[in-house]
């Protein structure tokens, strides 16, 4: 479907095809034009169900006290939060972000939740890591792995950083099931005119939906985590597929 091979010179912006270098400025572009609307734009293309999505890979991610988490493109940070709830006084979460606006969201919205004594905050790029080896019981990213420039590299960094028995959650788009591809195809097509109408921007919108359309799908994703060196792999089609969260562990 595509190519994440770190020696390649060139890779996809949605459907366009540019060099390996210019994609990260690019999706910076995209995320610094909608960081203002960021949850609403959220909210309003789920309907909501984004907070369960989010809930269920919480849920699955088997953190506890006392625990350090690492979430990679935290965004927002809903699962940051989440997370900060689960580990308490004596863990310890991480949220970064390749995008400096994001992340200042981000630490904004936490601070006025008042969440700040188990969190601290990294600009980092998702395939080099700026944290020590076998660290983490626990790495997340939600819909940012479709952005990063080269998967396969961003896989073996987040392994790298867990400790063995950690695991890995990736929370993306994915392929819908079959029944609601026709649907979920005329919705997309609505996308752009929703990220105009408000947030004043249908072309990061129409990005969104060809970086989901490059995506790997689930079992593809799967392969390339095992690839990474992770072992049990496995993937929960959320919403008929049009989410799907992928986990696996550090062996």
């Amino acid at each position: 479907m595509n190519n994440n091979d770190s020696s390649d010179q060139s890779t996809h912006f949605g459907f366009r095809k540019v060099a390996a270098g210019e994609k990260a400025r690019l999706v910076a572009d995209v995320f610094n034009s909608v960081a203002n609307k960021y949850d609403v734009m959220n909210d309003l293309m789920s309907l909501g169900v984004h907070r369960l999505w989010k809930r269920f890979t919480i849920e699955m991610s088997g953190v506890g006290a006392g625990q350090k988490v690492l979430d990679v493109a935290s965004g927002t940070g809903d699962l940051a939060a989440a997370f900060a709830a689960r580990v308490g006084g004596g863990g310890w979460v991480v949220a970064t972000d390749i995008n400096n606006a994001m992340l200042a969201r981000g630490r904004d919205a936490l601070l006025d939740r008042g969440i700040s004594g188990t969190m601290s905050y990294a600009l980092a790029n998702a395939e080099r890591l700026p944290f020590p080896d076998n660290y983490f019981d626990c790495v997340s990213i939600a819909f940012g792995l479709r952005n990063v420039t080269h998967i396969a590299a961003a896989l073996a960094a987040m392994r790298r950083v867990l400790k063995p028995g950690g695991r890995l959650l990736v929370l993306e788009f994915s392929k819908p099931l079959a029944p609601l591809r026709p649907l979920y195809d005329a919705y997309s097509k609505f996308l752009p005119w929703l990220g105009k109408a408000v947030a004043g921007d249908a072309e990061s919108y129409r990005y969104l939906v060809e970086s989901i359309r490059m995506h790997p799908d689930q079992e593809t994703l799967k392969q390339m985590m095992s690839d990474a060196g992770f072992g049990h792999c496995d993937y929960y089609n959320l919403s008929g597929g049009i989410v799907a969260l992928h986990r696996g562990y550090k062996l």
